[in-house]
C-alpha cells in the first residue's frame, strides 16, 4: 500500500499515514526518525521515540485490526517536540490499568508496549472504551 502524500514529507509540521500491515510499521519508524531528525533530536531521544512508536504501531496492527498514526511537530514555549497519535476502531482496552502494568500481555508478546512506550515518552495519554477503539498519544519534547 503506498503512503500518503503527507507521509512522504517530513518537512509538514503535520500528516497522517495507515497502519495496516507490517510493512506500514516499518514505514512509519521510517517517518519517525526523518522527524526526529529535522527536529534535532539526540540520538537517545531519536531511539526512543522510533521505539515507542513502533510498539505502538504494532499494538494498532494486532489488537485495533489497524488504522493510522497521526504526527504534529508541536511548540510549547521554547521548547519544541514531537507528538504522535495511534488511533485504531478496535475492541477497545477493557482494563486499562491491567494494560499498563508491565509484564501483562492480552497476547503472546513480552507485555513492554503500552508500559514501555509511557517509560520513553515525556508526555503519554490513552483514551479507550470497549467497543470503541483507542487513541494513544505521545511527545517527546527537545
Amino acid at each position: 500500500m503506498p503512503i500518503s502524500a503527507d507521509a512522504r514529507s517530513a518537512t509538514d509540521t503535520e500528516g497522517r499515514m495507515p497502519i495496516r500491515s507490517e510493512p506500514d510499521i516499518v514505514l512509519a519508524r521510517q517517518q519517525v526518525r526523518r522527524l526526529t531528525q529535522e527536529l534535532k533530536f539526540s540520538l537517545v531521544d531519536q531511539t526512543k521515540m522510533i521505539t515507542a512508536a513502533s510498539e505502538l504501531s504494532r499494538n494498532t496492527l494486532i489488537y485495533g485490526g489497524g488504522g493510522e498514526m497521526v504526527w504534529r511537530r508541536v511548540q510549547q514555549g521554547v521548547r519544541t517536540g514531537l507528538r504522535l497519535d495511534f488511533i485504531d476502531q478496535g475492541p477497545g482496552i477493557p482494563d486499562l490499568d491491567l494494560a499498563l502494568k508491565d509484564g501483562w500481555t492480552s497476547g503472546g508478546g513480552m507485555g513492554m508496549g503500552l508500559s514501555g512506550s509511557k517509560r520513553l515518552v515525556n508526555d503519554f495519554e490513552i483514551e479507550t472504551a470497549p467497543g470503541q477503539g483507542t487513541r494513544v498519544s505521545i511527545t517527546r519534547w527537545k
